[in-house]
Protein backbone atom coordinates (compact mmCIF):
# COMPACT_ATOMS: atom_id res chain seq x y z
CA UNK A 1 0.00 0.00 0.00
CA UNK A 2 3.16 2.54 0.99
CA UNK A 3 4.11 2.11 -2.72
CA UNK A 4 1.94 3.67 -4.66
CA UNK A 5 2.13 6.68 -1.97
CA UNK A 6 5.72 6.75 -2.91
CA UNK A 7 5.89 6.62 -6.83
CA UNK A 8 2.99 9.77 -6.23
CA UNK A 9 5.52 11.67 -4.24
CA UNK A 10 8.50 10.80 -6.60
CA UNK A 11 5.93 11.89 -9.64
CA UNK A 12 4.84 15.21 -8.24
CA UNK A 13 7.56 17.82 -9.49
CA UNK A 14 8.07 19.12 -5.45
CA UNK A 15 10.52 22.01 -7.64
CA UNK A 16 7.81 23.42 -9.05
CA UNK A 17 5.51 23.17 -6.32
CA UNK A 18 7.82 24.86 -3.96
CA UNK A 19 8.71 27.69 -6.95
CA UNK A 20 4.69 28.67 -7.58
CA UNK A 21 3.79 28.41 -3.63
CA UNK A 22 4.16 31.96 -2.75
CA UNK A 23 2.87 33.10 -6.04
CA UNK A 24 -0.39 31.21 -5.14
CA UNK A 25 -0.18 32.65 -1.89
CA UNK A 26 0.15 35.88 -3.04
CA UNK A 27 -2.88 35.86 -5.58
CA UNK A 28 -4.83 34.60 -2.53
CA UNK A 29 -4.19 37.41 -0.70
CA UNK A 30 -4.71 39.76 -3.36
CA UNK A 31 -7.97 38.30 -4.02
CA UNK A 32 -8.65 38.47 0.04
CA UNK A 33 -8.05 42.44 -0.56
CA UNK A 34 -10.03 43.17 -3.30
CA UNK A 35 -13.52 41.77 -1.67
CA UNK A 36 -15.31 44.82 -0.67
CA UNK A 37 -16.24 44.91 3.43
CA UNK A 38 -18.98 43.46 4.40
CA UNK A 39 -21.23 45.76 5.66
CA UNK A 40 -23.15 45.24 8.99
CA UNK A 41 -26.34 46.80 8.93
CA UNK A 42 -28.24 45.05 6.34
CA UNK A 43 -29.66 41.75 6.79
CA UNK A 44 -31.25 39.57 3.70
CA UNK A 45 -34.54 38.52 3.09
CA UNK A 46 -35.80 36.06 1.77
CA UNK A 47 -36.79 35.92 -1.34
CA UNK A 48 -40.48 36.25 -2.84
CA UNK A 49 -41.99 35.18 -5.86
CA UNK A 50 -44.25 37.68 -7.83
CA UNK A 51 -46.92 36.30 -10.57
CA UNK A 52 -45.74 37.80 -13.82
CA UNK A 53 -48.81 40.52 -14.83
CA UNK A 54 -48.60 43.27 -17.35
CA UNK A 55 -48.03 46.12 -15.28
CA UNK A 56 -46.60 45.04 -11.72
CA UNK A 57 -47.56 47.09 -8.97
CA UNK A 58 -45.02 49.49 -6.36
CA UNK A 59 -45.44 47.04 -4.12
CA UNK A 60 -44.59 44.34 -5.97
CA UNK A 61 -41.52 46.14 -7.72
CA UNK A 62 -40.20 47.40 -4.15
CA UNK A 63 -40.70 43.50 -2.90
CA UNK A 64 -39.08 42.28 -5.75
CA UNK A 65 -35.90 44.95 -5.48
CA UNK A 66 -35.60 43.79 -1.87
CA UNK A 67 -35.64 40.06 -2.16
CA UNK A 68 -32.96 40.88 -5.07
CA UNK A 69 -31.20 42.97 -2.72
CA UNK A 70 -31.15 40.16 -0.30
CA UNK A 71 -30.32 37.31 -3.02
CA UNK A 72 -26.87 39.77 -3.86
CA UNK A 73 -26.29 39.84 -0.56
CA UNK A 74 -26.24 36.31 0.22
CA UNK A 75 -24.43 35.73 -2.84
CA UNK A 76 -21.50 38.34 -1.91
CA UNK A 77 -21.42 36.76 1.38
CA UNK A 78 -21.04 33.12 0.53
CA UNK A 79 -18.07 34.82 -2.52
CA UNK A 80 -16.22 36.35 0.81
CA UNK A 81 -16.45 33.13 2.31
CA UNK A 82 -14.82 31.36 -0.74
CA UNK A 83 -12.47 33.75 -0.82
CA UNK A 84 -11.63 33.46 2.34
CA UNK A 85 -11.56 29.21 2.53
CA UNK A 86 -9.49 29.79 -0.55
CA UNK A 87 -6.73 32.27 1.15
CA UNK A 88 -6.36 29.46 3.77
CA UNK A 89 -6.00 26.58 1.89
CA UNK A 90 -3.08 28.68 0.20
CA UNK A 91 -1.67 29.44 3.37
CA UNK A 92 -1.98 25.64 4.16
CA UNK A 93 -0.20 24.35 0.81
CA UNK A 94 2.63 27.06 1.64
CA UNK A 95 2.97 25.46 5.15
CA UNK A 96 2.86 21.86 3.52
CA UNK A 97 5.30 22.63 0.46
CA UNK A 98 8.00 23.79 3.26
CA UNK A 99 7.14 20.78 5.35
CA UNK A 100 7.90 18.51 2.78
CA UNK A 101 11.11 20.23 1.80
CA UNK A 102 11.85 20.18 5.57
CA UNK A 103 11.50 16.39 5.04
CA UNK A 104 13.13 15.93 2.07
CA UNK A 105 16.16 17.71 3.52
CA UNK A 106 15.97 15.26 6.58
CA UNK A 107 15.87 12.27 4.81
CA UNK A 108 18.58 13.10 2.46
CA UNK A 109 20.91 13.57 5.55
CA UNK A 110 19.45 10.29 7.10
CA UNK A 111 20.19 8.59 3.84
CA UNK A 112 23.73 9.76 3.86
CA UNK A 113 24.23 9.49 7.27
CA UNK A 114 23.21 5.67 6.76
CA UNK A 115 25.70 5.62 3.70
CA UNK A 116 28.65 6.99 6.33
CA UNK A 117 27.45 4.72 8.48
CA UNK A 118 27.61 1.71 6.65
CA UNK A 119 30.85 2.55 4.66
CA UNK A 120 32.38 2.51 8.42
CA UNK A 121 31.29 -0.39 9.17
CA UNK A 122 32.97 -2.14 6.18
CA UNK A 123 36.38 -0.37 6.90
CA UNK A 124 36.32 -1.65 10.11
CA UNK A 125 35.19 -5.36 8.76
CA UNK A 126 38.29 -4.92 6.19
CA UNK A 127 40.87 -3.82 8.88
CA UNK A 128 39.82 -6.88 11.54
Amino acid sequence: MAIPWLMALKVIPWGDVIEHAPSVLKAARKLMDRQPAQPSDQAGTPATTTPVSAVPSLGELKNALIAAQGQIERQAQTQRELTETLAELAEQNARLVSTVEVLRLRTRVLVWGGVAMLLWLVVLTWQA
